[in-house]
């Protein structure tokens, strides 16, 4: 019976493209926009990708990353008299404009790195090596930031100019020489990173009062981090989060703060509705031209119970492939972004496991329409 379901939902090509092109353009709207969704979202803790700590300390006031209220430079010593902290770092960021070679600005995130330990320093270095960094006057920037440095670049003759490692930019009138490329997340800001020392990107920002944006600190061997957390936060005043924390404070704040997850959710909602209804109705009118032959099957002696199997088997088929489809058509268009660099793109494993269970409810609703005019059908039909 269910081979003949299966061969009854593959002979009406017509519907059967339909009901899959539905659920296929469905899947692909709800992976593809909250996978950019959620790309755009990791931009927000970009500084907490590129900058690896276990403790972030800051103004009690801050709800973000990029929420810069400045630290008093004696709060580093406070935060590292704690007991349970092995070490606390301090830590600059700030957005400024860089002049390029030919007197054009470039906006960037200036990041400064305790010269002693370069505690938050990019991990991960495609040029160059992080003792560099306490040459004078010299920067560290990603790859972004060569592309973008590099934009509208010339040489005497003419021809563009690559800027690069060696080549020397101005930030705030004063002389920075890139010596090497980090590989960073994108900011959020748009601006590509620039790293540096402390006390020079001190030097690099408009001076004001207090310059201290945060501190990076880790726990002793032994405690926990979210303990050290809460023995800062008691002993200093100070607001103390752990990585974690941190990150979903950010997260948060977009969320509640910004109209991105109000235009994501809305297409998102319109694409499982779209998908709905055209399953909906493709699939009860199938289920009408077809409702001959499922009669001569219940006057043949199959139950309605049979029936309504044969009709959820139909379903969930093109659920299962237009699931299929929709999520393979999504990975290639995401991938293309991701090779633009253009868009952030981040599709974590919940994503697809919350589409999939979308599917199956779409298409159990598309066959619960079917099933009730099924079972309201008497055999006697097909004898008329």
């Amino acid at each position: 019976m269910l081979r003949l379901a299966l061969k009854m939902l593959f002979g009406d090509r017509g519907k059967y493209i339909m009901l899959v092109s539905g659920i296929t353009f469905s899947t692909l709207l709800m992976t593809q926009f909250p996978s950019v969704f959620c790309g755009i979202m990791t931009w927000t803790y970009a500084n907490m990708f590129n900058s690896r700590a276990e403790i972030w300390v800051m103004d009690p006031k801050a709800e973000q990353s990029l929420d810069n209220k400045p630290l008093r430079d004696t709060d580093v010593n406070r935060v590292r008299s704690v007991d349970g902290v092995a070490w606390a770092a301090p830590y600059f960021q700030g957005t400024l404009q860089a002049r390029m070679p030919d007197g054009n600005f470039k906006l960037i995130t200036l990041v400064g790195l305790d010269a002693t330990t370069l505690a938050g320093a990019p991990s991960h270095l495609l040029q160059g090596s992080l003792e560099d960094l306490r040459l004078p006057n010299t920067v560290f920037t990603d790859e972004f930031g060569l592309e973008r440095f590099s934009e509208g670049q010339v040489h005497a003759d003419g021809k563009p100019r690559r800027i690069g490692v060696g080549d020397t930019i101005e930030i705030n009138d004063r002389e920075a020489r890139i010596v090497g490329v980090a590989k960073a997340r994108r900011s959020f800001t748009g601006g590509p990173f620039v790293f540096t020392t402390y006390e020079r990107a001190v030097l690099y920002a408009p001076q004001q009062r207090k310059m201290l944006t945060f501190i990076l600190a880790a726990p002793q061997p032994g405690v926990s981090a979210e303990e050290a957390v809460r023995r800062i936060t008691a002993e200093t005043g100070l607001l103390a989060m752990t990585e974690e924390q941190f990150r979903w404070s950010t997260i948060w704040w977009y969320v509640r703060n910004t109209g991105i997850p109000f235009a994501v959710g809305s297409i998102v909602i319109i694409g499982a509705l779209v998908g709905m209804i055209i399953a909906a109705q493709t699939f009860y009118a199938f289920v009408l031209e077809n409702l001959r032959n499922f009669a001569a099957l219940k006057a043949m002696g199959a139950s309605n119970a049979r029936v309504t199997g044969m009709l959820i088997v139909q379903a969930l088929a093109t659920g299962f492939i237009g699931y299929g489809l929709g999520v393979g058509v999504a990975s290639l268009v995401l991938r293309f972004f991701v090779r633009l660099g253009k868009i952030g793109v981040y599709t974590p494993w919940q994503l697809p496991v919350a589409v999939f269970g979308v599917v199956l409810l779409i298409s159990s609703l598309s066959a619960l329409m079917g099933i009730v005019r099924v079972a309201r059908t008497e055999p006697a039909v097909v004898f008329r």
